[in-house]
């Protein structure tokens, strides 16, 4: 009985769509990788030159010049240290080479509506 109902459910044409889709999102996408940053900060220099030696494409904000970014830099980071990177919805403090390689290859986490899309009742109303 169990081994009619699997062959049942195996056969579904929704089963295909759904192997197509986890292909889809298997398939490797560019990072997205944010920098802030001050012109005279030479570990930021570096940062970004690693970055562009390895030719990633990434957002540069100079938060010497620009409040807002320097405030969105510390509330993602803790930290009022440049460099900051978010590389894939991590963050980064500083220039490591190893964490910035492993950040890279890395999928980004999952979204929160995506990782709780099971959950009907959010008593938060996040």
């Amino acid at each position: 009985m169990i081994a009619q109902v699997i062959l049942m459910v195996a056969n579904e044409p929704d089963i295909d769509e759904i192997r197509r889709r986890k292909i889809e999102a298997t398939k490797k996408k560019a990072p997205e990788v944010i920098v802030y940053s001050t012109p005279d900060c030479p570990y930021c220099t570096m940062a970004k030159t690693y970055l562009s030696g390895k030719g990633v494409k990434f957002v540069d904000y100079d938060v010497s010049k620009d409040r807002a970014k320097a405030e969105e830099m510390i509330a993602k980071s803790g930290q009022g240290a440049v460099p900051v990177l978010q590389i894939n919805g991590r963050i980064i403090v500083g220039f490591d080479r190893e964490v910035i390689d492993n950040a890279l290859i890395r999928a980004p986490p999952p979204r929160r509506d995506v990782a709780l899309g099971n959950i009907i009742y959010d008593p938060f109303n996040i």
